[in-house]
């Protein structure tokens, strides 16, 4: 890989794939889509194919997406701009502009939605039923780009599960905990927690084993047919009160946990939970990072940004 396009690099994910992506390819350019020099409105075409055409990538990396689910309930016209058609205009200018580039679409697990309700961990031939607007337009584009590779696009899917990490905004449940037990262990906010459902499970990964996925993907590029589909996941569910409670041991915190009606998610699916057989068979790719450091790497990064804030 000489050239490299990544979209959305300035955000939690791109933070962790950048310096993979500059140790595994030390030769490779990367243009890097961030609020700096390749500054990039995803929805705007010409921009897009501006883009492509002036760095004629061999390979695309699509980070760039409204990613948080009550994001895009709160702003569902913004939600499929970006995440559908945002998708749609890069496919079609790799198309025309750089035909032979392999495009690694980030989807999500989101989009199987009422699938997960059969109760068992699952592959990818598991259908998309997604149950909010963030699944539903991930889907489109991850259907969309499927049907795109019998016009020639070199697309490769991935659909990866819930997974965190030092970087990751308080919008998402495992850091909005950090951040709440950093705040009590440094006095600044009385011990109460704000929480939402805390029974259901889900399958989580640290962010830096899901980069190493993606690296994986672009070194066996090559041997991937276009269309393939492959699941970033644990296989192990995990139970979000049960993560709360070891964030808190770990903060040396003792708080009243209060539940937030706003918190809550209109649908919830008891245990979401996927199974990664395929990438490993075809990436060599298996979570590495132990979930007790993941979560002691959370908290570390949130009480830093809380003594920063103080």
């Amino acid at each position: 890989m000489r050239r490299i396009l990544v979209t959305g690099a300035g955000g939690f994910v791109g933070a962790h794939l950048v310096p993979r992506l500059r140790a595994a390819f030390p030769q490779a350019e990367l243009t890097l889509c961030t609020a700096g020099r390749h500054a990039l409105d995803i929805t705007d075409a010409q921009a897009v194919r501006d883009l492509v055409e002036r760095s004629r990538p061999e390979a695309c990396i699509h980070l760039a997406a409204v990613a948080a689910v009550p994001a895009a309930r709160g702003n569902p016209g913004l939600a499929w701009q970006v995440n559908l058609h945002g998708t749609l205009g890069l496919a079609a200018a790799l198309l025309a502009a750089a035909p032979d580039c392999v495009l690694l679409y980030v989807s999500s697990a989101e989009i199987y939605g009422r699938s997960f309700r059969a109760g068992a961990p699952l592959d990818e031939t598991a259908p998309a039923a997604p149950m909010n607007t963030y699944a539903a337009t991930k889907a489109a584009a991850d259907l969309a780009l499927g049907a795109m590779v019998s016009e020639g696009l070199r697309v490769v899917r991935l659909r990866p599960f819930n997974h965190t990490g030092p970087g990751q905004s308080a919008d998402f449940v495992v850091p909005a905990f950090a951040r709440q037990v950093a705040r009590i262990a440094a006095g600044l906010q009385a011990p109460v927690l704000d929480v939402g459902a805390l029974d259901p499970a889900r399958d989580f990964l640290d962010v830096r084993d899901v980069c190493d996925a993606y690296v994986a993907c672009l070194e066996h590029a090559s041997g991937l047919a276009a269309g393939s589909i492959f699941n970033i996941a644990s296989g192990t569910p995990r139970r979000i009160g049960d993560i709360l409670d070891r964030l808190l041991a770990l903060g040396g915190v003792s708080a009243e946990v209060r539940t937030g009606a706003a918190l809550l998610r209109p649908a919830e699916i008891p245990v979401a939970c996927g199974q990664a057989r395929a990438a490993r068979a075809a990436l060599g790719w298996a979570p590495m990072i132990p979930w007790d450091q993941t979560l002691r790497d959370v908290l570390a990064d949130w009480t830093e940004r809380v003594r920063a804030e103080a």
